[in-house]
């Protein structure tokens, strides 16, 4: 008799590579390929490497500071 917890079940890739490196993802990980792609990624936004384009005129940098 089988049991459920004895049973592994593969999750199917969705066919997605990963940002980093082009390898194909993993679920655990997913949309990345391991843990280091991923904290690559993390860098990158917390370098702020990425940004988000935008049609507006940029405003005036003594607007952008907080107090």
């Amino acid at each position: 008799m089988s049991n459920d917890r004895d049973t592994v079940t593969r999750l199917p890739n969705a066919g997605g590579t990963c940002p980093t490196c082009g390898k194909p993802s993993v679920p655990r990980y997913r949309p990345f390929c391991s843990g280091r792609c991923s904290d690559i990624d993390l860098g990158r936004w917390l370098k702020e490497s990425y940004r988000v384009e935008t049609d507006e005129d940029p405003a005036d940098p003594s607007e952008d500071e907080r107090p």
